[in-house]
């Protein structure tokens, strides 16, 4: 299922508390995101146990459960960890994984929050989540009429509601602050082959292991990097780790006060400084110059003179800069007068 309309995590409690107290839920989301600890944070909110069941550890009769003669009658009577007497929060996790008869198994409890004989308590919320089958991950087809018993939240990973929560949580601090400046790094797609990828969790994972080790070399900061995150953003965190060990600093060289790395070594402290120059140019740079203050345009004349300078370094980090790609666009108008202005600037730096 693919998402028309998206919901962040910090807007997620507010949809479930006016939705899920009424009608149950599926929350759709890419691995890794947070949709099982939001939803216990959910359930939490709202002072209910959370009851986790996993759907492809499940069979039918782990629901159903199993028949007892009461009164001279069979009566199929639902596991414990389901008959309680006090109102709480089902979490159905995966639960477009499971199989098609354990699928089929939730319909009443879903729709009815009944099974069998056994109702849930007045009060009680039905939460189901998992992957699309386009996150490659296991994902088998709901039926439709179980999809029509559900209402349909489908959730985006977001930097700013994960950096607040990291600050707030014991993240390492070269985690927040390297997705400060790299947000767009937080998330990617799942990969079709199976190496690492970055998510929320796999942050999080590389901040629990670089806690646990303390003081790291850089071979173990290698290590956990690429154990952990898409090898692009592994390469990139571990040359920001550089810059920072370095004192290399973007700030520094957009002020004058450092120039770009220029030792063939420090060849992938460059790219990083690159990236992040071109992510400030995007957020700093209005896409219509009209708007742009006279401090703005002067930014626009001192990123093109660097990128002069960038370019008699490495022609190919310096075109990284400005082509396009799967970050932020700059803006047409800082394209066009840079490639207007970069000839005069150059012979400007010839004659000097």
């Amino acid at each position: 299922m693919q998402p028309v309309l998206t919901v962040t995590p910090a807007q997620l409690p507010d949809v479930l508390l006016n939705v899920a107290v009424v009608r149950p839920v599926f929350l759709w989301g890419s691995p890794g995101i947070g949709k099982s600890s939001l939803v216990r944070q959910f359930a939490d909110s709202l002072g209910l146990d959370c009851v986790s069941m996993l759907g492809t550890q499940l069979a039918p009769e782990d629901l159903i459960g199993v028949p007892q003669i009461v009164d001279g009658r069979s009566r199929f009577c639902p596991p414990e960890m389901i008959a309680r007497d006090t109102p709480y929060c089902l979490f159905l996790d995966e639960l477009n994984a499971a199989s098609p008869d354990v699928q089929k198994a939730f319909y009443s409890l879903i729709l009815d929050h009944r099974i069998g004989s056994y109702s849930l308590p007045a009060g009680s919320v039905v939460i189901g989540a998992g992957n699309r089958a386009t996150d490659q991950a296991l994902a088998r087809p709901m039926a439709s009429a179980l999809v029509n018993r559900l209402v349909h939240v489908h959730l985006r990973a977001s930097a700013d509601d994960w950096l607040t929560w990291a600050a707030a949580h014991g993240i390492h601090p070269w985690i927040v602050e390297y997705l400060t400046q790299r947000p767009d790094h937080l998330w990617s797609p799942p990969p079709k082959t199976e190496e690492p990828f970055s998510t929320p969790r796999s942050w999080h994972m590389l901040s629990d292991t670089l806690l646990s080790y303390g003081t790291v070399g850089e071979d173990v900061l290698g290590l956990l990097a690429y154990a952990t995150l898409t090898p692009t953003h592994a390469a990139a965190f571990l040359a920001y780790l550089k810059t920072i060990r370095h004192a290399y600093d973007l700030e520094a060289v957009l002020k004058g006060d450092a120039r770009w790395p220029a030792d063939p070594a420090d060849r992938d402290v460059l790219y990083f400084l690159a990236e992040t120059f071109r992510g400030r140019l995007a957020k700093d740079l209005p896409a219509d110059k009209r708007h742009a203050s006279a401090g703005v345009r002067q930014f626009a004349f001192r990123a093109k003179a660097l990128l002069v300078e960038l370019a008699e370094i490495s022609l190919e980090i310096a075109q990284l800069v400005i082509a396009e790609g799967d970050g932020p666009a700059l803006p047409s108008w800082f394209l066009i007068e840079a490639a207007r202005d970069m000839p005069r600037l150059v012979a400007v730096r010839a004659g000097s």
